[in-house]
């Protein structure tokens, strides 16, 4: 025939009977020790004799425990946070960078959190390590620099289901810095400076090809009629005039007097007497 693992030998009703009768012998000294207080955002576990009692988690407000025969743990329900520390990580393109993030985690069920794992701050900090190492490890580097918020999902989702049988929730986890190697830095920003300059010279070569375009246009216009060349002429002469004080030697153009000479001969001044 099975045990029953929850059956109550005679040592322990022996041990639990004397407790009981060391409560009564040192009343009321012994209420100091029979009653406990666990806060609104705390939860009591309690063992007798190694094994959990009746009733599960106890908690919040005033609780009460045989001297010598109980034990109990105190479990605090609020959210903690903690620094991962910084990991070396090789990217998925063999680059070598330097990571660290926070976590936020919290306990949704005292009771795991006691039983089924020794030390569930511990374990989450560890396992928080290796999950970072691991999702940054499937990514590459410009994926690791513009999407952090994926990658922070990613790995909240990956630590909450490696720790919901210990009673943890990993409410959020988020990328602190991401630090590189001095020589990547440089190569990076001389690639970023070649970049830029490489699209300034297609910018400029662009407004060539559109200031070409309009020159052409206003040759046409120039062609069709040469008094408009002037014009543009005396403009130029204006601008350069208004920029600073200098002496503009302006040569007269002789098409202006053809309206004058037409239809008649050029005139012979006459001669002076010997």
């Amino acid at each position: 025939m099975g045990t029953n693992p929850h059956a109550v030998g005679c040592v322990e009703k022996f041990a639990t009977f004397f407790s009981f009768l060391l409560v009564i012998i040192t009343f009321p000294f012994s209420l100091f020790e029979c009653f406990k207080v666990v806060q609104e955002f705390e939860r009591a576990v309690i063992f007798r004799l190694g094994r959990l009692r009746k009733g599960g988690v106890r908690g919040p407000g005033l609780f009460f425990i045989l001297p010598c025969v109980d034990t109990y743990r105190k479990v605090d329900l609020r959210t903690v946070s903690f620094d991962v520390p910084p990991q070396e990580v090789l990217t998925r393109d063999s680059v070598t960078v330097a990571v660290d993030a926070v976590v936020y985690y919290r306990i949704k069920e005292p009771l795991n959190a006691v039983v089924r794992v020794a030390d569930y701050s511990a374990s989450t900090r560890l396992l928080a390590a290796t999950t970072l190492r691991n999702v940054l490890g499937m990514r590459d580097l410009a994926q690791l620099l513009s999407d952090r918020e994926a990658i922070s999902h990613m790995m909240q989702t990956n630590l909450d289901v490696a720790t919901d049988p210990w009673g943890v929730e990993v409410e959020r986890v988020e990328i602190k810095d991401v630090r590189l190697p001095v020589q990547l830095q440089r190569a990076m920003a001389a690639e970023a400076e070649a970049d830029r300059e490489a699209r300034a010279k297609i910018i400029a070569a662009e407004g060539e090809i559109k200031a070409s375009k309009a020159l052409r246009e206003a040759s046409l216009v120039m062609l069709d009629n040469p008094t408009a060349l002037q014009l543009r002429y005396l403009q130029s002469l204006n601008t350069i005039s208004a920029e600073k004080s200098s002496t503009i030697i302006f040569p007269f153009p002789m098409d202006f007097l053809k309206c004058f000479l037409s239809g008649s001969g050029p005139s012979i001044p006459p001669s002076l007497p010997v």
